[in-house]
């Protein structure tokens, strides 16, 4: 792709050169902010339009349009918008994780959403190359650093929008632009989208393989018995199975039951969110406590090597992790411990045991349901665990580890190729509505 034959100075730094046929214009002269719902004055107030909350909005432009309300109940309190109206997320982290849409196919042109959305009516854009201008890099992280409230509430204020100076190409260059993304972004998001089927079937496979470990063992001519458990079947003949009560050296406990002033330094406090791909990720801590927190905390539960983690409430309910780090931290009520009596329940086996199918299909039969998914303590300690001599369970880790870890290795592959695939995808967009590549005379049919 070649770039434009001439360029001059925007006279703006953060936008540097144009195209030369280019003019530098704020956002505020090419479309209209939050129009006004007045233009739906004659439908009557039952009339059914579509109802956009902020999980309806895709983080790549897809729209759930599934959702109905009465203008009767919305006209008051919500975002209006119609058909070609270009929408972005303006609260954190919506805003930074790029949600947006275009508005199409709404049953009678109009429809109404959360308050989150900042709405745009193109005048002099095309609403496909304005979407494109709003997800790009430089868009989003520019108005990051202008975000203001409080943690946590962050938003876009709206005069960011209106000031924003872009690069304005013709109504036909915009066109072509919009109609090479479109193409091209389809591509590289199927592409996407194939390698992350590919990662949901190395975990089925991951789960399977773990199922097998530490259900059956590693000998497949083993003598079998009915465990008398109808979600467990046969388990080898020589193995017990024992509540996870009986397998610990403490107690099943779990963190405070009370919210701590979170901080900007001291303590990481880590919840439900931190528990990923069986790993804690410490990067998604919910904050920092006070050293006198964190000691107070500690009388009930200090984290130990080897502890496993179970998330006993919300939506990843069931998710685990075990602790291999010597960092000093500390844990929310959400999260259940087990630690294991290291004489007859190896930590390793028993975390392989938290991941296998059956583990998972215990705590969906026995989880409750209230303002989210839950299951209580008393349930997590008198789980079954099939448990062979500690022996057989430190060779069962050993025998199984290679295979995991070549497993880990592939997702590992694959999630840094999605990673690469997302940068050149995010590239290409800024590079096009930038104007760094000529897209004029651009024919989507030829390609």
């Amino acid at each position: 792709m070649k770039p434009y034959p001439k360029y001059k100075d925007s006279g703006i730094e953060r936008l540097g050169e144009v195209p030369e046929g280019w003019p530098a214009k704020r956002l505020r002269f090419c479309l209209k902010l939050n129009p006004s719902k007045q233009e739906i004055r004659h439908l009557p107030k039952d009339t059914e339009l579509p109802f956009i909350p902020m999980e309806a909005v895709g983080e790549a432009g897809s729209l759930d349009l599934s959702n109905t309300r009465p203008i009767d109940d919305v006209e008051n309190g919500y975002t209006f918008f119609r058909n070609n109206d270009v929408a972005i997320a303006k609260i954190t982290p919506c805003f930074e994780n790029g949600k947006g849409c275009i508005f199409r196919n709404l049953v009678h042109d109009y429809g109404f959403g959360t308050t989150e959305l900042t709405v745009m009516r193109p005048r002099h854009l095309d609403p496909a190359f304005l979407y494109y201008l709003t997800i790009s890099h430089q868009f989003r992280v520019t108005g990051i650093g202008l975000m203001q409230g409080s943690a946590g509430q962050k938003r876009v204020p709206d005069d960011y929008i209106r000031d924003y100076i872009i690069g304005l190409p013709s109504e036909a260059e915009q066109q072509a632009i919009a109609t090479f993304l479109d193409q091209e972004t389809a591509k590289i998001d199927a592409l996407i989208q194939k390698k992350e089927r590919m990662i949901e079937l190395l975990k089925e496979k991951r789960v399977a393989l773990i199922t097998q470990a530490v259900t059956k063992g590693l000998d497949p001519n083993v003598p079998m018995k009915d465990s008398g458990i109808e979600w467990l079947g046969e388990v080898p003949e020589h193995w017990e199975v024992l509540p996870i009560k009986y397998i610990v050296s403490t107690p099943v406990t779990d963190g405070p039951h009370e919210t701590p002033e979170i901080l900007d330094e001291g303590v990481p406090f880590i919840s439900a969110e931190s528990i990923k791909g069986g790993k804690i990720d410490f990067e998604l801590k919910r904050g920092f406590i006070s050293i006198e927190d964190d000691l107070r905390y500690s009388k009930k539960y200090k984290p130990m090597m080897n502890d496993i983690y179970v998330i006993k409430s919300g939506a990843t309910t069931g998710n685990s992790a075990m602790v291999e780090t010597d960092i000093e931290f500390n844990i929310w009520s959400p999260l259940a411990v087990i630690r294991c009596n290291k004489v007859i329940a190896d930590p390793h086996f028993v975390f392989l045991y938290v991941n296998s199918n059956e583990f998972i299909t215990a705590i969906q039969l026995f989880w409750s349901f209230g303002t989210q998914q839950n299951i209580g303590m008393n349930i997590i300690e008198n789980l079954q665990v099939p448990l062979p001599p500690i022996s057989e369970q430190i060779n069962i880790c050993k025998g199984s580890k290679m295979e995991l870890e070549r497993i880990e290795a592939l997702q590992n592959k694959i999630a840094d190729s999605i990673s690469l695939l997302r940068e050149y995808r995010s590239s290409l967009i800024h590079h096009a509505v930038t104007g760094k590549i000529d897209l004029r005379g651009y024919d989507a049919q030829a390609q």
